[in-house]
This record gives C-alpha cells, structure tokens and sequence, in this order.
C-alpha cells in the first residue's frame, strides 16, 4: 500500500478524484462528551483526531452516530463553527450520544465510559454509501466503537469498502475490550499506534515475547504484516519501526511544558502522523512534530484547543 523505508516519505494511495482540493480522511468511531469536573467537551479519539485535521486544512469526514438530543445540537454546533463535515453524523432515535466521565487524579485522568451509546449503533448501509462517495486517501478506526455488534458491522462495510491506506488507532479502554476485537483489527491495518502500556497488552494477548519493548513490537508488526508500527511513550515522545525494523524515535519533546492533563495527546500525536503522511514528509520529521504538537496540547484542558489561534504557529512553521 505505501513505501515505509529509512529516508523515505509515506506514499498513501491516491484519491481517484482530481476535484478534490483537501486530502481527505474518512474517520469511523466515536462522538463523545467528556464530562470532566468542571466542564463538559466534546470528545473521543476519532472526532478529536478529525478536529485537528480540519485545522490543518484537510477533509476529515466522521462516520458516527449520535442520539437525538442536546448533546448532538452541541456537536453540530461546534462542527459548524470549526467548518467541518456533518454529512457521516448518524442520528438515533433510542440511544443517547455518548458520554464519558474523566476522574482526574496527579496530573492523569481516568475514563469511565457509559455503555449502550448512540455510537454503538452506527448503521451500515449508511456507512457504505458515505465510504463509497468519499474515496479517501485514508482511513482511521479504533478500537471503542466496536464493543456494539451493529457498529462492528458498520465498520466492516467501512474497510471492505476503502481502497486506501488504513490507520488503526488503539485505544483500550476497560471494560470495553477483547482479544478478539484487537485481532481482526489488526488484520485489517497498515499503520498501528498504540502506547507502551497497549503493547505490553496486545503482546500478552498473542503470546509474545521480548526483553524490550522493542523487541515485542518486532514480532507483533511480522506476525501481522504490519507496514509500521508506532509506540507511543508519554513524556519520552514516541517511537516507531517498518517492515525493514528501521527504528525511528522523537524524543522527548522539547522546552517546557506545564502539563493541565494529557487527554488527547494521543489523538493529537495521531494527527499529525497522518498529515505527515498524506503530506509526504519524511518519517523523522514527522515524529518530531508529531511529538511536538502532542506536548503542546497537554498544556491545554480537554482532547482539543476551543480556539484557533492555538494551531496558527505550527500552520507557520510547517507552512500548512
């Protein structure tokens, strides 16, 4: 599907359409609210990832489903002020939009995600409709969404019907996984992020051994054909291996950053990797300003910046 060789840049397939003037991602999975102590934000991996991409100047289309209530007037709202997409938001005439409690405790946080959620329903006739008149460059799914049988089979239509480079974001949350669930997703992806603690779990899962965490990562991008495989490592940046077991690393990011709370880092870090792909920037450069930006939002509440002016110095920098 693309070239992931020491010096070279990430080559995705491109969209069949020459009219298009943004790349653009379609993003399976969750809308959420994060319901901290204070305040309410709209969240969930996929849907903060998306936010990013649209303040890069890429087309990012969400393929979810909320319930017909408050929260959902929220969330188009908020999608209508930042320009993005609604045309893959799903509404639901009997579950409520997802909400997620955050319990913040040293500097971390802690989830506790209600069960039977709007996005546990995503329909796929209409996922398969939305896929098909896409024709994204790429692709991204987690892991969350497919606790529900409807949104597994949705998901399902999503990838049988995307011609593209696939990104697999997982994001173990418990109760809400399997061994299962981890395995058919990664049949299923070219790039895999995960963090260090995902790995030792995923490790586990498929009886794999290794002194180092590198060393796990290894053999679980050869036992499923993975293109690349990307750790995250918390305040230590993040690193990565190809096919080739090139190692590739960020770093820790630099300057000083007074931490508020790492939601969305993650999200954030996963982003940028994206648009470093679909950009064609070398792989080096693209952890270190994926690693960077990350950083930057941990000094921030929430999975997302509520205003602009925070993307404009990367857009700068990076002439985006």
């Amino acid at each position: 599907m693309f070239s992931l060789k020491k010096g070279e840049t990430l080559t995705p397939v491109k969209a069949s359409s020459s009219k298009q003037t943004k790349k653009t991602v379609a993003l399976f999975g969750e809308v959420l609210a994060d319901i901290f102590p204070d305040q309410s934000v709209l969240g969930g991996a996929p849907f903060n990832v998306a936010r990013h991409l649209q303040a890069f100047n890429l087309h990012p289309v969400m393929i979810s489903r909320t319930g017909n209530d408050a929260l959902r007037d929220d969330l188009l709202r908020e999608m209508d002020r930042l320009g993005m997409d609604k045309t893959g938001i799903q509404c639901d005439p009997t579950y409520p939009t997802g909400q997620v409690q955050v319990h913040m405790k040293d500097g971390g946080h802690s989830f506790e995600i209600l069960p039977n959620q709007a996005y546990d329903h995503i329909h796929a006739g209409i996922t398969h409709m939305m896929i098909m008149s896409l024709k994204p460059e790429l692709v991204y799914f987690g892991t969350l969404a497919q606790r529900g049988m409807e949104s597994r089979l949705a998901l399902d239509k999503f990838i049988a019907d995307s011609k593209c480079l696939r990104f697999l974001d997982i994001n173990l949350r418990s109760p809400w996984y399997n061994k299962h669930t981890v395995r058919r997703s990664l049949l299923r992806s070219d790039i895999v992020k995960m963090n260090e603690d995902e790995l030792e779990i995923v490790a586990a899962y498929f009886k794999i051994e290794g002194k180092t965490p590198l060393l796990k990562a290894e053999k679980l991008l050869d036992q499923f054909e993975l293109q690349c495989l990307l750790v995250t490592a918390g305040e230590n940046g993040a690193w990565l291996i190809n096919q080739e077991h090139d190692f590739f690393s960020s770093g820790p990011a630099g300057g000083s950053i007074s931490v508020i709370d790492t939601v969305g880092a993650g999200d954030a870090f996963a982003a940028i990797f994206i648009i470093g792909v679909l950009h064609h920037w070398e792989i080096p450069l693209i952890m270190q300003r994926a690693n960077q930006f990350a950083a930057a939002l941990c000094g921030i509440r929430g999975g997302a910046p509520q205003n602009h002016d925070f993307y404009l110095p990367f857009k700068k920098e990076w002439h985006l």
